[in-house]
């Protein structure tokens, strides 16, 4: 078993929903988390479906809850994005984009297959230094805050299993195998290196 906590990134489009809720868990039963998204900007939910809110990157989550406050608080309160941003303000102070981050990480969580395929495509293309393995794995979760809960605990008791297993390289296979038939969830899994 490793003496230190995994190294753990958690990753989603818009670092709101299902990876502040991920990393709320996860640093809450101690490991060393950061969460992050891919897009190119942060999106939430507004007025109707093709009405997003969106904001750079750079978009502290207080400026967001100000901004949504004083466009339609009600609505905003309704349907939970005030809240989420109320969790995610006391997590962080403005979501963070992977490709911008050169910190390294034990494991890369995902929690969609274009997302994945994001973070991948980012590993592969940076220039391999330490050549310290990275398992990227995703677990596909419906951008909602039911279905993000319930994910964030999934990807948390993946993690505390891989964080008590003696040969984590060469475990983790049969691991996500067992986390696939318990789940009902495919799992995709993929070793890069820094």
């Amino acid at each position: 078993m490793p003496s230190q906590p995994l190294r753990v990134a958690v990753v989603c489009s818009s670092n709101q929903n299902r990876s502040m809720e991920a990393h709320n868990i996860l640093s809450k039963r101690g490991f060393d988390v950061r969460s992050f998204g891919t897009g190119t900007h942060v999106k939430l939910p507004g007025p109707a479906p093709d009405k997003p809110n969106v904001y750079d990157f750079k978009t502290t989550y207080e400026q967001m809850y100000s901004d949504l406050v004083r466009k339609d608080k009600d609505l905003y309160t309704q349907n939970g994005i005030l809240h989420m941003l109320e969790r995610n303000k006391r997590i962080k102070q403005r979501p963070e984009r992977f490709q911008s981050c050169k910190d390294q990480f034990d494991l890369v969580i995902t929690c969609e297959e274009r997302v994945y395929d994001q973070v991948l495509e980012d590993l592969n293309s940076r220039e391999q230094e330490t050549f310290q393995p990275v398992h990227v794995i995703n677990v596909d979760i419906q951008d909602n805050h039911e279905e993000a809960t319930l994910g964030a605990f999934l990807i948390c008791e993946l993690c505390q299993c891989i964080q008590h297993t003696d040969d984590m390289e060469n475990e983790i296979d049969e691991l996500l195998q067992e986390f696939e038939d318990k789940s009902s969830r495919p799992f995709l899994h993929t070793v890069c290196f820094y």
